[in-house]
């Protein structure tokens, strides 16, 4: 059993101060957890109860340090598994910036801390490189926890395919071992990540929840699994969950390369690299599209929410082809042969979202390309 304190490149200010750690050792002995400002390199090894906390040296450098500004709302302890991913760091922001003290659980085999970097020096944000299938690792982290939000997974379709054990053990077993922790430490909310792909080709378009569902490959399977799983934790424990099937959100921070990497960013990179766009089969394929930003806000607004063991769909309502995406970036493009494993067409009834969350998408797709071009990288 493993975990590792990552540190953001934050150091603390000059002094004596001996900040303590969440290793299983100080967690027993009632210490106070360490905060992000207070992390540089710290290592907890769980496997023999030893933590490294001496490790710190030097000030904050107050130009990289953002600014948060707390909301007139409470502050509350929150979690978040894969935070530095794509859609966690934008949580995370918008977490801290509500004012709510952020833990980060993430292995960093697909997020980054450079997803992180508007975060350096955010006093309420704490990481900890770990695997959420490690139950033994993570349970100390879920103390006094009030909301979790759990992303963390494996998210890739065509991988899936060739690795469907390793999509099961991460995303339903993971997914197990978060649930589970989180009974254990009696969270006040828990929401979870889910996927529309569990819809497959559905003839009801715009799809509400209460449609069929199809898995087409196994990582629709294991996210679907994940929700059941979710849900029954609700109804056997009370857990106080809600499921959110996202459907294609894209934004800042997507990954640009992989089987299965995010469309609009990958016609960035291919743009900027003066490649053509590759479009997959005849590009007629429509999507409902929706920007990373008000999908963040569906997940606080599901948290805010009374509302339990319901599954909402997150999307724009609205469908555009690829066709229409690659015409958006311009320039050459180059079709490759179709997949079989995707819908032809995918939109989200989210008026259920809307009615009982309270919640509704505000970025067209026009700001939406916008922003992923004039994004750096």
């Amino acid at each position: 059993m493993y975990a590792r304190r990552v540190a953001l490149n934050l150091l603390l200010p000059s002094g004596n101060q001996e900040p303590s750690c969440k290793c299983l050792q100080c967690l027993r002995k009632g210490r106070p957890p360490l905060r992000a400002r207070d992390i540089v390199g710290v290592k907890n090894n769980m496997g023999n109860n030893t933590c490294d906390n001496n490790q710190y040296t030097g000030k904050t450098d107050a130009e990289t340090v953002q600014t948060y500004k707390k909301s007139e709302t409470t502050s509350l302890r929150t979690l978040i598994t894969g935070g530095a991913g794509f859609i966690g760091s934008h949580l995370v922001e918008r977490l801290l910036q509500a004012g709510h003290q952020v833990t980060v659980l993430d292995d960093l085999s697909t997020g980054s801390l450079g997803n992180l970097e508007n975060c350096k020096g955010a006093p309420n944000l704490t990481l900890h490189q770990v695997d959420i299938t490690d139950h033994s690792a993570i349970s100390p982290l879920f103390r006094d926890i009030e909301w979790v939000f759990h992303l963390a997974g494996r998210t890739e379709v065509m991988s899936s395919l060739d690795q469907p054990l390793e999509y099961h053990q991460v995303n339903v077993n993971g997914t197990l071992s978060v649930i589970e922790a989180a009974r254990i430490a009696g969270v006040k909310r828990f929401i979870y990540t889910a996927s529309a792909s569990c819809y497959g080709n559905s003839v009801q378009t715009p799809t509400p929840e209460t449609a069929p569902v199809e898995m087409l490959h196994p990582y629709a399977l294991t996210k679907y699994l994940g929700e059941q799983y979710t849900l029954n934790w609700g109804r056997i424990y009370n857990l106080p969950c809600v499921s959110l099937r996202l459907f294609n959100v894209y934004g800042p921070r997507a990954r640009d390369s992989g089987a299965y990497a995010s469309l609009m960013t990958i016609f960035k990179r291919q743009k900027r690299e003066q490649q053509p766009l590759t479009v997959v089969g005849d590009g007629t394929q429509t999507r409902d599209f929706i920007f990373v930003a008000d999908v963040a806000d569906a997940f606080v607004k599901a948290a805010e929410s009374g509302v339990k063991g319901e599954v909402f769909n997150i999307g724009s309502g609205e469908t555009y082809s690829v066709n229409f995406v690659a015409a958006s970036f311009g320039g050459p493009i180059v079709h490759i042969p179709p997949r079989t494993c995707e819908p032809s067409i995918s939109q989200a009834d989210a008026s259920k979202a809307q009615r009982l969350l309270g919640w509704k998408f505000t970025t067209s797709i026009e700001d939406g390309i916008r922003s992923v071009m004039q994004a750096a990288g």
